[in-house]
Order: structure tokens, then sequence, then C-alpha cells
């Protein structure tokens, strides 16, 4: 579906200064698109802070080795009041927001929302929805083109590390023709996919292996062998020396295990609850299953976090995918 931005664009040139936010837990796809558009507006003229509502996981710090590219959200710092406008990348959810939200809903900046997820709520401001696309990344583009704001290496680059990481890195069924003429283009453009490649996934600290193959021995399949899991304790942190970040790439192994339909990864946090990463082939709408959680994705990607041990989640988990398998 081909979204019309005339609108945001419109809305873009009204406003000076922007706050760019991205989901809780910041990936590749949100943080690239924000660090792209970020570059874009302030080609344009305007101001654009790009800001995270919770900590950024350990292997994207070389986005911002500094710390002065990404900003975290405070509550208490008044300056994140003196923005004009809110945009919003790669998500469209409440839950998604962290403390976030409550400035969003008292603040009475007006924002925008660009986002390819399913799972939407209302957040009071103008939505740019599009389901189809693989990634925010190629709406963060779209975007720009629109703006007809320059794309220099550095946006190029940060465009690339969101179309790649959200197709895994051009292997999943989200991936088309398009997909590569694009990334083609962020290439030619300036992006350099082999040392982002190797800043992603070949520079692991030793504690992110040992907490991955605490995960690996507990690997379980049932169902049939239709579906597999496996677990994450708080108490891995202290025996492996890694952290809650670490555990981003994990759902990856389940889901490559011969005839698995879903997989899943239960993961306890540590203010309570258990957070729930679901993967699936073609029969099942994880998204479907995450929202019973508060949760939601896309049909083969998606994710929820419920209040409840880790031990009670898993079996209401594993009953709702049992359900959705007999449709």
């Amino acid at each position: 579906m081909a979204l019309d931005w005339s609108p945001l664009v419109a809305w873009i040139r009204q406003h000076h200064s922007f706050l760019l936010m991205t989901h809780i837990r910041p990936d590749a796809d949100g943080m690239g698109s924000q660090l792209a558009l970020a570059e874009a507006l302030r080609a344009i003229g305007k101001q654009a802070r790009v800001v995270v509502a919770s900590t950024i996981p350990p292997r994207y710090h070389f986005l911002d080795p500094d710390g002065t590219r990404i900003e975290r959200y405070r509550p208490a710092n008044p300056t994140f009041q003196e923005v004009d406008a809110v945009i919003i990348l790669d998500t469209g959810t409440w839950n998604q927001l962290g403390d976030f939200g409550d400035f969003l809903r008292n603040s009475g900046k007006p924002n925008a929302v660009v986002d390819h997820h399913q799972t939407q709520d209302d957040l009071g401001g103008m939505a740019c929805i599009d389901t189809s696309a693989e990634a925010c990344g190629r709406l963060a583009y779209e975007l720009i083109r629109a703006l007809e704001a320059p794309i220099n290496p550095e946006a190029a680059n940060s465009l690339y590390m969101a179309l790649a990481t959200d197709t895994g890195w051009f292997r999943h069924s989200n991936t088309t023709a398009a997909t590569f003429t694009l990334a083609a283009e962020l290439v030619a453009l300036g992006a350099t996919p082999t040392p982002l490649y190797e800043k992603l996934y070949e520079d692991a600290p030793i504690s992110r292996l040992r907490l991955t193959g605490k995960a690996l021995e507990r690997l379980q399949v049932c169902l049939d062998g239709q579906v597999a899991f496996t677990e994450v304790y708080l108490s891995d942190y202290a025996d492996t020396g890694a952290v809650p970040g670490d555990t981003e790439d994990l759902i990856n192994y389940p889901r490559s295990i011969q005839g698995v339909e879903v997989a899943v990864i239960f993961i306890e946090q540590p203010e309570g609850g258990t957070k729930i990463s679901f993967r699936a082939r073609s029969r099942v709408d994880v998204s479907a299953i995450a929202q019973q959680f508060a949760g939601g994705g896309h049909r083969l990607a998606a994710g929820a976090r419920a209040n409840g041990t880790l031990p009670d989640v898993k079996a209401d988990v594993l009953r709702a995918i049992e359900t959705a398998l007999r449709v």
C-alpha cells in the first residue's frame, strides 16, 4: 500500500523542532529510522532530537559511542517540553512507549506515528501506517524523499541497517525485489553493509554467548514438534555477565528447528512479569496470540509482556498456541 505522505509533509513543515521516539527496548529498525529522519530534518532546517525511553542494548552502542546522538528520556528533564512536535517510529501502541507515554498524553504536543505493525492504538495524532512495508526504515526513506531532503551517507547507513535487520538480512519472507532495489540505492548513497553486519552480528561479548548457551540447554519442543520454546531467568544475567538486551536474537534458535511452526522465548523481567517473543512460519498469526497477552506485532513476528510468573505465563501461552494450531 503506497502511503500519501503529503499530509505528514505539510504537518512537518508547520513545526520547527521535533522529538523522535521509538519503542522501548529499541532495535536497529526503530533507531535506524530515527537517526536517518533526524539527519533529513536537520538538512531542511529543522531541529530534531533522537530519544529512547529505555536502555539501549549493548550491541547498538556503536550507533552512539560518545553519547551525543541518542538521548535517554527522563520525565524530570524539562527540556523535552521545548519541542514543537513528536514523531513516533516503529510502534503505534501505548505499551511500547514506556514512561514516555505519560509525556505524550499530558504534554499536549502534536504527534505523528510512522509504523508498519498490525497492532495499533490511537495515540491522538496523525497515523501513517503501512503493514505491507518490510521495515519502518522503508517508511522513513519514503518520508525523507517526500520531504525532498537529501540522504547523506550516515542516513543511508542507518536506513540500510533498519531495512536489513527487519528482513533478517534479506532472508525473511517480507523480503521482495523492491527490498533489494532499495538496498542497492542506499549502498549507492553511502551505506556500508559489511562493517554494519560485523558490528551487529560478529562483535558479541562472550557473556552473550554464555547466555545463548543457557537458552539452548533449555530448548524444548512440544505439540508434536510444531512448537519450540526456551526460557531466560533473571539469575542467568548474574551467572553469565550478560544483560537483558543480549536476548534479542535468541528467538532464532527455536525457530530454526525442523518442523517447528511457532517458536517462543519466555524471559523473566526485573520489574516482574514475563516477556514473550513469538516467531511463526506461515500457519499461525502470532500477532493475534500476542494480543491475548496485551502485546502485538506482525503475523509472523510478535511480542508481549504478561503479568505472572514465567511458569504460569508459559502454560497460558502454550495453551493459546495449541488452540491456534487447531484452527
